[in-house]
């Protein structure tokens, strides 16, 4: 068994896709529209859902809105350097709302990222 995919609702599919592939330099691995159920999947991810665990982005075209729910908490992404990776997502226009350093109470570097839904994406520095 593996994990396949986290499904996200979005509700701006190409500002997201933007967004995860532009800022987080992942890629557009597929994307379909359902019409007879009014919805788009599009799936991103840093590599072949063959091998690695992806985002579902799902936009339902009916909806304009969600209400955050307080159960999920984030997506968790490795990168070699948290403080480099900050400052390229801050250059491709991305929101940091929580600087690189150490996490409380412990001394891994991370860092907190909102997406255009305000899904939180955390960055984690990478164990040497």
């Amino acid at each position: 068994m593996r994990i396949l995919h986290t499904m996200l609702r979005v509700t701006n599919l190409e500002q997201s896709i933007r967004f995860y592939t532009e800022v987080l330099g992942m890629q557009l691995l597929r994307q379909k529209d359902y019409p007879d159920g009014r919805f788009t999947l599009a799936f991103v991810g840093f590599g072949p859902e063959s091998e690695q665990a992806v985002i579902e982005l799902t936009h339902n075209w009916d909806t304009d809105h969600y209400q955050m729910g307080d159960a999920f908490g984030h997506i968790a992404i490795e990168v070699d350097d948290v403080y480099q990776a900050c400052d390229a997502i801050r250059e491709r226009g991305g929101k940091i709302i929580r600087d690189a350093g150490p996490m409380n109470a412990g001394s891994t570097i991370i860092a907190f990222v909102e997406d255009p839904d305000g899904y939180q994406v955390e960055l984690i520095g990478k164990k040497m």
